[in-house]
């Protein structure tokens, strides 16, 4: 490892013990239904349009907040990010925004577009949505053969151009509050939107799709995308038993470098926050590697489990907010995620000499007795021999 490279990783490694240590809470995620519109092959949570698990109720989450977040917390400074399954199918989706920007609280989500008309995003804007996630797998065949519905990249191109057409515009509740009943809260209901919407693209990368980027950024920068994110499925949920989802090692690495390349030419094309690469590490993200499950990000799963990141499931589970006092938990709790040396006793990290900067990697990668699914830098290894 050349020597820039290394004091970087040092430097790095440091701001991270301090951040262990300190464990801001700057991120929140509410995985607020199991209910879904499509039916990913690659899904983690398989999820369904059923109604087998009941959505959390809004209160619920939102006395979580006032009882033991709120108290702890500058709320403009926590962002909260509804996720599901998928966050639209819940009706009450602009009421809970509504209630959040209330508290002071920005809030995103993550959504697959598919039942996102331009008022029901007007709505959600004027009730204070901040960030949002847009899905986009492929063109038209490959994009509805991931997502397995004959209407899903129509729906995905719909709500892109939505949010590049009226992302940036300003919509008072005078405009849109007919549907909206009063927010679950008390205090003032103006319902103005805030004056910026992060929004970006992501697609999740497979071997149908890895000789087909070009053609995917040229669309997508034609309808408006200016911020595109490329993601690698992982061997877990239904994607474990789906071989043709995954890529090889070589085209990993094709990846990374297209990535690499587009990124010199000033496009803003990053890859996802998973994995430590020290030989892509400051050229295909905005940052470097960091899992910051458990250290500044937190969820709450639709059971009321108080988890890290919702791709972090099984055992790493930290209580229950419905038997827990969220804020002790967040503060007493996460030791396997504040503390890794416990994957020192663990393969491939038992004698890996790039430990002390990865620290195990990302930790929605462990699976329930420690064992790690994927080592991006032993992949990358693998396809240069």
């Amino acid at each position: 490892m050349k020597l820039h490279r290394r004091i970087i990783f040092e430097l790095e490694r440091l701001r991270r013990k301090n951040l262990q240590q300190l464990h801001p809470l700057q991120q929140l995620f509410w995985e607020s239904t199991l209910r879904c519109n499509v039916h990913c092959l690659h899904c983690g949570s398989d999820c369904s349009s059923s109604e087998v698990t009941p959505d959390m109720p809004a209160e619920d989450f939102l006395n979580v907040l006032d009882k033991s977040v709120t108290p702890h917390v500058d709320p403009h400074k926590v962002l909260i990010i509804i996720s599901g399954g998928e966050p639209l199918m819940r009706k009450d989706l602009a009421e809970v925004g509504a209630a959040l920007k209330q508290r002071g609280y920005p809030w995103g989500m993550v959504t697959n577009g598919l039942a996102l008309t331009e008022k029901r995003f007007k709505e959600l804007m004027a009730a204070g949505l901040r960030s949002m996630a847009i899905s986009f797998d492929g063109m038209k065949d490959n994009h509805n053969w991931l997502r397995q519905h004959p209407l899903a990249f129509e729906g995905a191109t719909r709500a892109i151009k939505l949010v590049a057409q009226f992302g940036l515009q300003k919509f008072r509740s005078s405009e849109v509050k007919e549907n909206i009943s009063e927010p679950l809260n008390r205090g003032d209901a103006s319902l103005e939107q805030p004056k910026r919407l992060v929004w970006d693209v992501v697609t999740c990368v497979n071997q149908r799709t890895i000789n087909q980027l070009d053609e995917m950024r040229e669309y997508l920068w034609s309808i408006g995308v200016r911020n595109w994110r490329l993601i690698t499925i992982d061997p877990m949920g239904r994607a474990a038993e789906n071989p043709e989802l995954l890529l090889t090692p070589e085209q990993h690495r094709q990846l990374l470098d297209y990535i690499r390349e587009k990124r010199k030419q000033g496009l803003h094309i990053s890859y996802s926050c998973e994995g430590f690469m020290p030989d892509y590490e400051m050229e295909v993200r905005d940052h470097l590697f960091h899992c910051a499950a458990g250290i500044s990000i937190a969820s709450i799963l639709i059971d009321g489990s108080i988890s890290a990141c919702t791709s972090v499931r099984g055992k790493y589970y930290q209580g229950n907010i419905y038997k827990d006092d969220f804020w002790d938990v967040w503060e007493n709790g996460f030791r396997d995620y504040r503390d890794r040396r416990w994957m020192r006793e663990l393969e491939p990290c038992k004698d890996c000499k790039l430990f002390r900067y990865c620290e195990g990697g990302g930790m929605h990668l462990r699976r329930e007795d420690g064992e790690l699914m994927l080592c991006h830098h032993n992949k990358l290894i693998t396809a240069n021999s």
